[in-house]
């Protein structure tokens, strides 16, 4: 018998089905998810939360032509399958395939390409104004989590929305978690009322009251009041929401298929900002994500075998452990040392150096810009805080980075996970600009280790700067050590090996494949020097001189943006020192592409800075040098016109 999800074209589809086919649905939507993410990695327990909730919002709702706001975006994988693209669910996260966030290019249903959080009530305002604006009548929702709404910007768009004169709904999906435990005070207060005696009594309320409500117009905002009203007693005196201008409501089941349809339906029309305070299990319907959440929130590939499960790892030690090891190992040495991150313990390593060191560590939750002030006043303080947080993030600090650390001149040790490309989470993950930005701050000091010992000396190297400092690694495994590395100097690169042909000088992540292309070009009697950059500020000046007065192309290598990048910094340092530069090459990412979601070697393939790559581009260059004519400084183009998989 052919499965319902099967039969599912688009959401209108829904409206056919009775309740217990809604169920049916349910089911079979958690065991496609749990099958395609077994195959492919992906977010899963955050999807697994969701799927009542999204089934009582497409069934209600019309988002063909209302408005439905995601906020992070991980867990659309329910929506994804009920809006046409269950044929391809299979190709998720894949080179070319389903993107594992919303994506305006698969979709006219995804109205935005998400991948940060605390964004949706924000953007949805601004939909809800644009609307009534130009006179349409569309319905506008955002769904939003409990860890995203203690974002800043979350509580921004709730005080930008109080203000509408129309419909407005936000549904706080509140399973207590996001990608880690939700933190803060906020969290708490949230927590009350999933433990209260109102929490229980909340659905038996509603339901006595609904049939009494006409659906439509000013008698339901009349009723909720009565609601609101009633429910009063029951609540904080000082509702945050209400105090910003929502009719609040809630906490409601959020796996009661039945009562999400009769809220949405009520609720549907209000024509004031409503939230609907919905509480959801995450990992829901699958007993091992549900009692581990944490581990099944965004797993690698799984290895699952009747109720056992394993996450399938690399054999190989990733460079998020390798700097967890690194600071309980200077930690232990050194008192000062607090390690800090937003909301990412597990992916930055944070949550190893816990287990530990737990009363050295802190979870500021999705807060990226207070996480970097938390670590500005413990600096301020006399600690040594490190602030442990994705390239992509980071970017939502920059502010801070400046006023609170850098104009203060405090000594903060950012340590840039994820930087440069990641694979499957593709776009809105990508590490493209945080060298761009750092090193234009005054007296920051930028690194980028090769391996796993440079990472140690660095971290060490760190501690003893009077001045704020960054060191940046990517989601990879460390490669094999190159021996021990000689002392970490300020501005100080490290000579890997000897050529007279050509000079690539790599920074970071990039100096295990420049090794690889001079040991292929070496076969073809091409030899190269290869040097370890270490710095991207500042600059080593000798390196650079040398590089470029030595004869022969001299290429800069680095996984970023090429705008503004590492390559950027060698240009103009021998610019400030009088150094033609006719014969530099700078290999990265393109400035002007969005890679997007794939394999990680697929992607440093596709921007030309693999082995393979790398080797190309110096053959080409050698080559043109030997014949004496001009160094060719653009990357061969394909037949695209661009990297594939790009956009």
């Amino acid at each position: 018998m052919k499965d319902i999800l099967d039969t599912i074209e688009s959401p209108g589809d829904l409206k056919g089905l009775s309740l217990g086919q809604l169920q049916t649905l349910a089911g079979e939507i958690r065991t496609r998810i749990i099958d395609v993410v077994g195959n492919n990695g992906g977010h899963l327990a955050s999807n697994l939360g969701v799927t009542e909730l999204t089934l009582a919002l497409h069934r209600v709702f019309d988002f063909s032509e209302d408005r439905l706001l995601w906020d992070v975006g991980h867990q659309c994988y329910v929506h994804k399958l009920i809006t046409g693209r269950n044929a391809d669910f299979d190709s998720l996260r894949q080179a070319g395939g389903i993107s594992g966030f919303p994506s305006t290019k698969e979709s006219a249903y995804d109205l935005f390409d998400v991948g940060h959080a605390g964004t949706s009530i924000a953007t949805a305002v601004g939909l809800a104004r644009g609307d009534s604006a130009l006179g349409r009548h569309k319905r506008v929702v955002s769904l939003i989590g409990d860890a995203s709404i203690v974002n800043g910007v979350a509580f921004e768009g709730l005080n930008q929305a109080g203000t509408l004169k129309r419909q407005f709904l936000v549904v706080l999906n509140d399973n207590s978690m996001g990608i880690a435990r939700t933190q803060g005070g906020f969290a708490a207060h949230l927590a009350r009322f999933r433990v209260s005696s109102f929490y229980g009594e909340t659905k038996t309320k509603v339901k006595q009251t609904l049939p009494k409500v006409p659906l439509v117009g000013k008698s339901v905002y009349g009723a909720l009041d009565v609601l609101k009203d009633r429910f009063r007693a029951s609540m904080s005196p000082h509702q945050i929401f209400d105090q910003l201008g929502f009719v609040y409501v809630g906490p409601v089941d959020g796996h009661d298929l039945a009562h999400l349809i009769e809220m949405f339906e009520t609720l549907k029309d209000v024509p004031h900002p409503v939230l609907l305070h919905v509480h959801t299990e995450k990992g829901r319907g699958c007993d091992w994500a549900s009692k581990d959440p944490c581990a099944f929130h965004s797993p690698g590939k799984l290895k699952i075998e009747g109720d056992s499960v394993t996450i399938l790892e690399s054999s190989r030690k990733s460079w998020t452990s390798a700097l967890a090891d690194a600071v309980l190992e200077i930690a232990k040495d050194d008192p000062r040392v607090y390690a800090l991150t937003a909301a990412m313990p597990d992916g930055t390593g944070v949550a190893k150096i816990r287990q530990e060191l737990p009363e050295r560590c802190l979870d500021c939750g999705i807060a990226e810009s207070c996480t970097v002030d938390v670590a500005a006043g413990m600096t301020k303080a006399g600690l040594r805080p490190l602030a442990c947080i994705y390239s992509t993030f980071l970017q939502r600090a920059f502010d801070q980075i400046f006023q609170e650390v850098v104009l203060q001149k405090l000594p903060v040790i950012f340590c840039i996970d994820r930087a440069g490309l990641v694979g499957g989470d593709g776009a809105v993950h990508h590490g493209y600009l945080d060298i761009s930005y750092l090193r234009g701050f005054q007296n920051m000091v930028v690194m980028a280790p090769a391996d796993e010992p440079e990472l140690k000396q660095m971290l060490r190297f760190a501690l003893t700067l009077d001045v704020p400092s960054a060191i940046r690694y990517p989601r990879d495994t460390v490669p094999d050590t190159f021996g021990k590395p000689p002392p970490t100097k300020l501005g100080k690169s490290r000579r890997m090996l000897d050529g007279p042909d050509a000079t690539i000088v790599a920074f970071g992540s990039e100096v295990p494949y420049a090794l690889d292309a001079a040991d292929a070009l070496a076969g073809e009697e091409i030899f190269v020097a290869v040097v370890n950059a270490r710095f991207a500020k500042p600059i080593d000046e000798d390196m650079v001189t040398t590089a470029i007065t030595r004869g022969g192309p001299v290429i800069t290598l680095e996984d970023h943006s090429t705008t503004g990048g590492f390559g950027s910094a060698v240009l103009e340092t021998a610019n400030r020192l009088g150094l033609p530069t006719e014969s530099v090459i700078r290999l990265g990412l393109a400035p002007d592409v969005f890679y997007r979601h794939g394999s990680r070697a697929g992607q440093l393939a596709q921007a030309g800075i693999d082995a393979a790559g790398i080797a190309a581009t110096v053959r080409r260059a050698v080559r043109a040098h030997r014949r004496g004519e001009s160094v060719p400084h653009e990357p061969p183009v394909r037949a695209t016109g661009r990297p594939s998989g790009c956009s």
